[in-house]
């Protein structure tokens, strides 16, 4: 490879890390042509984009797309692969549920949403992350939990204000 295509190509991995919030570098050395083409079609079916690359241009395209790598720069050894999705958590779900069948692939770490998790200790910690859509879901229920009180509280005193009190006060001590 000469040096405009490793240009070439650093300048399209740094364009990827660019535009994606959530990559994680595995370790899928050692799989056979079976294990790999299965591992593609699982990733493909889940929408998450897998691609080898070489550690010495992945580091170079990391320190240019201007986001924090930096602890994940000791972890770009032997073979690296890069999983690109959309939610924090399809990657390591893929991971666990391939790994029921092979030791492979290993979590080396991941950047997720500028956070950095370094480690295949922390693939458990990943699978639970919630979707933005999912923590959305969740905040509206919690706001509307006050709201709920209040119309049930009302419906319940006989929706004088009197009552809405007391069944407030009553629910304060329980």
């Amino acid at each position: 490879m000469n040096k405009q295509e490793k240009d070439t190509l650093i300048n399209e991995l740094t364009d990827l890390l660019k535009e994606n919030s959530v990559i994680y570098l595995t370790d899928i050395e050692g799989l056979n042509a079976a294990q790999t083409s299965q591992l593609r079609r699982i990733c493909f079916n889940k929408k998450v984009q897998l691609r080898v690359v070489k550690n010495t241009l992945l580091k170079k395209a990391m320190e240019r797309s201007g986001k924090n790598f930096g602890e994940l720069f000791p972890t770009l050894k032997g073979m690296t692969s890069l999983m690109i999705a959309e939610s924090g958590s399809t990657p390591a779900r893929l991971i666990s549920e391939v790994r029921k069948k092979s030791e492979k692939p290993i979590l080396k770490g991941a950047y997720i949403d500028e956070a950095v998790f370094v480690g295949d200790n922390q693939l458990k910690v990943l699978e639970n992350l919630k979707s933005r859509e999912e923590l959305i879901s969740d905040i509206i229920l919690l706001l509307q939990s006050p709201i709920k009180n209040v119309v049930s509280a009302l419906n319940s005193g006989g929706q004088t204000i009197a009552g809405l009190l007391k069944s407030l006060e009553e629910r304060a001590q329980n």
